[in-house]
């Protein structure tokens, strides 16, 4: 028998004054039962950080064909192309060819940093890939944010975010191990 997915219910109101975005989104998250929280809370954070009309979530571990999250164009043309974790480089390879950035939001303490250090040459070949670290502890407390339904505040400013419920506020500053010239977006 297998199991279903767990559903989230979040409204995210967000406020990113570094590119003048303004929304309140509901959203509808879908836990795989391999997924961790972990993970589904930093989709969420990925969502909160690139925030826009058009950012949808997509099928993610039932998928391999498709990222954690993706913009596309009216045009159908993926112009944001967002993994979470330690995706192979072969992925990243594939996908900085598929879309026209790639944000990747790596997390997980020293997993994280062993992945960095076996993929950065490999990786600084992509002109169009982002790769932010979320340190761990961020990470732990982003998972006590985490209940069914939630209703979060977001605000961005100066590349830092504080992700707020009723009760608790999450400060997070991404680690930006590569960038391309030009801003996420």
């Amino acid at each position: 028998m297998a199991l279903n997915s767990t559903i989230y219910k979040v409204e995210l109101q967000i406020s990113d004054m570094d590119r003048h975005y303004y929304a309140t989104h509901a959203l509808t998250l879908a836990r795989h039962p391999s997924e961790t929280e972990e993970r589904l809370m930093v989709r969420l954070l990925a969502f909160a950080l690139l925030a826009d009309e058009r950012l949808e979530f997509g099928k993610g571990l039932s998928d391999e064909d498709e990222p954690a999250l993706w913009r596309k164009a009216y045009t159908d043309e993926i112009e944001l192309w967002i993994d979470v974790g330690q995706p192979d480089e072969a992925r990243i390879r594939k996908a900085c060819g598929r879309a026209r950035q790639v944000v990747v939001l790596n997390y997980g303490g020293n997993t994280a940093d062993l992945w960095w250090h076996r993929n950065a040459s490999a990786l600084a070949r992509h002109r169009n890939l982002t790769v932010l670290d979320i340190p761990a502890a961020t990470v732990a407390e982003l998972v006590a944010l985490l209940q069914r339904g939630m209703r979060l505040q977001c605000l961005v400013q100066d590349g830092q975010l504080q992700l707020m419920n009723d009760a608790d506020a999450v400060a997070v500053d991404p680690v930006r191990r590569m960038a391309p010239a030009e801003t996420v977006a």
